[in-house]
């Protein structure tokens, strides 16, 4: 059976999760607390548990989202595919939970990461353009369109993460006033 276009998605993800790497390996807890302005997409605590806000829209003026916010929407929607594509189809967004550290954000993506290549490394190009596995996010298309959207997402997550990062970075200049809160 061929591989060829599995290999040539394959190779992209892998690039993606790079990228992805590079800007977990040195993240902090505080980096992913931070919030960028007073409104924005954010994590909470909630008893021994962090939840995610979730956006009723998705314009503009609903503000930058926190790393925090990032890294749990990256862990959700890959969470989600893998359950709805290869497990039960049974999780749901409000049963995925933020891990309120980076070192816990590390892991629970990191295991996201090896659970997904575990399944990519077994697809034939057969397989990517059957629809028996697409059931999250799109419906009746080739899991093929689910393994390329997974690999934008991942891409589009670990860029909004770098940025971020910037922001923090800088958040602090010589003509203000830094504080705990910047």
């Amino acid at each position: 059976m061929s591989r060829e276009t599995a290999g040539t998605l394959m190779r992209q993800f892998d690039l993606a999760w790079k990228l992805t790497s590079y800007h977990l390996k040195t993240l902090t807890t505080d980096e992913c607390l931070w919030r960028p302005a007073a409104v924005g997409l954010h994590v909470h605590p909630d008893g021994n548990s962090w939840r995610a806000d979730w956006p009723e829209r998705e314009d503009y003026d609903i503000g930058p989202a926190s790393i925090g916010w990032i890294t749990w929407h990256l862990g959700f929607w890959w969470s989600m595919v893998l359950n709805h594509s290869n497990g039960d189809g049974s999780l749901t967004r409000e049963a995925v939970i933020w891990p309120g550290t980076a070192d816990g954000v590390r892991q629970w993506l990191g295991g996201l990461h090896d659970d997904w290549q575990e399944l990519l490394t077994q697809l034939t190009d057969e397989d990517l353009r059957a629809t028996q596995r697409t059931r999250w996010p799109m419906r009746d298309r080739p899991f093929g369109d689910v393994v390329a959207w997974a690999n934008i997402e991942l891409s589009k997550n670990a860029a909004e993460i770098g940025y971020a990062r910037f922001l923090y970075a800088v958040r602090c200049t010589a003509n203000s006033q830094c504080t705990m809160d910047n």
